[in-house]
């Protein structure tokens, strides 16, 4: 580009090192900020098998409490119940974890459940890390608890859309364990799978 003699010299066309030095500075505040404002890395929301990566919440903190957080049912307009809770610490980080049974508000019948973990950010807010049961598998929870870092629970189920959705027919027993940076769930023993 060629400059016309008509034209006024403009004072930002020279840097000078005083410019160099706001710049950098404008540069290194933008690079600590982004530092700062990143997320926390244990906490992306789960599906399916139950992944989630741990992330030490900070010491002496109780278990999370279900009610402080909103859990992933899809109800309509209808509120959300939880049925059933445990807590412990599920994935070895010295916290502990709360494991919740949930199924949305019903005036009669049996809605599916959702089983699902919380736990806490390194910040200490409680969040859903972990999706075990969808409640698109259409089953119900029986028995329910959280032993020594394992999560048991008695899955019931329907074998046809014809049973009646107050009488599951199917039960089976399974387990989640913290394995590989997520929860594995394992059908028990035979003797407690099959039919109702």
């Amino acid at each position: 580009m060629q400059t016309s003699a008509m034209l006024p010299d403009l004072a930002h066309t020279h840097a000078r090192p005083v410019h160099w030095l706001a710049t950098a500075t404008a540069m290194a505040a933008v690079v600590a900020g982004a530092g700062l404002l990143q997320p926390d890395a244990a906490e992306a929301g789960q599906s399916g098998a139950g992944t989630a990566t741990a992330a030490a919440p900070a010491p002496g903190l109780p278990a999370p409490d279900a009610a402080s957080v909103e859990l992933p049912l899809a109800c309509g307009g209808a509120g959300t119940t939880v049925v059933k809770k445990a807590s412990g610490d599920l994935d070895g980080d010295g916290g502990a974890e709360t494991a919740v049974v949930a199924r949305c508000e019903a005036g009669s019948g049996t809605p599916p459940s959702g089983v699902y973990v919380i736990a806490r950010s390194s910040a200490g807010a409680p969040r859903v890390v972990a999706t075990l049961v969808e409640p698109g598998r259409q089953l119900s929870v029986g028995d329910f608890a959280v032993r020594d870092g394992v999560i048991t629970a008695t899955l019931l189920g329907y074998s046809s859309p014809d049973v009646p959705r107050c009488c599951p027919d199917e039960r089976e027993r399974v387990e989640w364990r913290w394995r590989g940076g997520k929860f594995v769930e394992t059908a028990l023993s035979a003797a407690g799978t099959g039919s109702v």
